[in-house]
């Protein structure tokens, strides 16, 4: 191999090299391989303009669309006419998509048919469904001058049919959520997403690239009404052929959040940040938890859980007699040692034989406790026995009012 032809080898292979990297761009991502972009901010209204005139026979209407940049923001890609890949084959144009939260961006693709685009107006022959700006016949695209601005002069391949005019008003560029377009796809249009497709080609990639370079573009700086609105050839933004936007689709309101925070690539998790937090909050298991320490006690005589408060109801006494509780043994005088009942309640139905496991402490207690351990036990049965006549000391009364009556 002679060193030209070496040269010229090695030249065609680094030319094959950087084609890949070049079609590797996030424009190209976008529109051309179809990658989903999500945005957590929906983009602004379609702007009304007019369609510049078909620049030649064979070129295809493509129209206009918000494109998204990490760093900027929405920007406008104007629309344009472009040849077909080939013959037979329509454009489906992309749209933006409500999904869970964010909005996502479905990539338009050439197809035998035009599939479903989120229902989205976007005017000359896209009006929501299909499309009635033109069709092919024997290799040649036809055009509907009805809705397509063509030369009818230069172009003759054309027919008029206003019946695909649908009076849509509507400039919402999104499909879905608040404020979107409430369209879902037919069957037929499902068929159509299942057939062959062909990605965009060079010309409309090169639309959006050129498009994402140029700061009057974006909605933050035209407020969503471009000076470039549509071109008559991809990547033309200036002559004859620029058409201006006449309008804002809908007010234009700045979005409160940068785009680099609205970018669900930059912050994919940031809605899902709180839910811990207030899970925790709302949990009931916490306060479940925190009453769970609590829980024993009450499952203890009231003995018991006197024993475990006051400790030591020797030394409390000064302070139990303060509290409501102090004047219980005063109503009933019916105990030997009434100070004592404070750990054993008459409910408890046995204070004799009770008061050895209750006030261990006590002195007075201690040697019935370890002369007789099984005492409380065997006295059990009989306790309740003695103490039912007990209960019913109150009725001593009415011998009172009979003696008031004797005297």
């Amino acid at each position: 191999m002679s060193f030209h032809g070496a040269v010229r080898l090695l030249t065609f292979a680094l030319l094959l090299l950087m084609i890949p990297a070049a079609l590797s761009s996030p424009s190209a991502a976008q529109i051309g391989i179809g990658i989903g972009i999500s945005v957590r901010i929906g983009p602004p209204a379609l702007p009304v303009y007019e369609q510049p005139i078909c620049p030649d026979d064979g070129y295809l209407w493509t129209p206009g669309y918000w494109a998204w940049s990490d760093d900027d923001g929405y920007y406008w890609v104007p629309g344009t006419w472009v040849e077909a890949p080939e013959p037979g084959l329509l454009w489906t144009p992309g749209y933006w998509g409500w999904n869970d939260g964010l909005y996502v961006w479905n990539a338009g693709y050439w197809g035998p048919q035009v599939g479903f685009y989120g229902g989205i107006n976007y005017g000359f022959g896209y009006f929501g469904a299909g499309f009635g700006g033109g069709e092919w016949r024997s290799g040649h695209f036809f055009y509907n001058t009805a809705v397509m601005h063509v030369d009818t002069v230069h172009i003759t391949n054309v027919y008029v049919n206003r019946t695909v005019i649908v009076n849509n008003n509507s400039h919402v560029a999104f499909n879905g959520g608040q404020g979107g377009v409430a369209a879902r796809p037919s069957a037929q249009e499902e068929s159509y997403a299942r057939e062959r497709h062909t990605p965009p080609v060079a010309a409309q990639v090169q639309q959006e690239h050129a498009a994402s370079q140029n700061r009057a573009l974006f909605a933050r700086q035209n407020n969503g009404r471009p000076a470039i609105a549509a071109t008559a050839r991809p990547g033309q933004f200036s002559g004859r052929g620029v058409v201006v936007a006449k309008a804002a689709g809908a007010p234009y309101h700045a979005p409160a959040m940068s785009p680099k925070e609205a970018s669900a690539a930059h912050a994919p998790n940031r809605p899902a940040e709180n839910r811990p937090a207030e899970s925790r909050e709302a949990s009931p298991s916490g306060a479940k938890a925190a009453n769970r320490p609590a829980a024993p006690p009450k499952k203890n005589t009231m003995s018991n859980n006197r024993a475990e408060n006051n400790a030591r109801p020797e030394n409390a006494r000064p302070a139990n007699e303060s509290r409501p509780e102090a004047a219980r043994p005063e109503k009933a005088p019916r105990t030997e040692n009434a100070p004592r009942t404070e750990t054993a309640r008459p409910e408890n139905a046995r204070p004799e034989n009770a008061r050895p496991e209750n006030n261990a402490r006590s002195q007075n207690a201690a040697p019935k406790a370890e002369s007789h351990p099984q005492a409380a036990p065997k006295a059990a049965p009989t306790a309740p026995k003695a103490k039912p006549p007990a209960k019913p000391a109150p009725k001593p009364a009415p011998p009172k009012e009979e003696e008031k009556h004797d005297k």
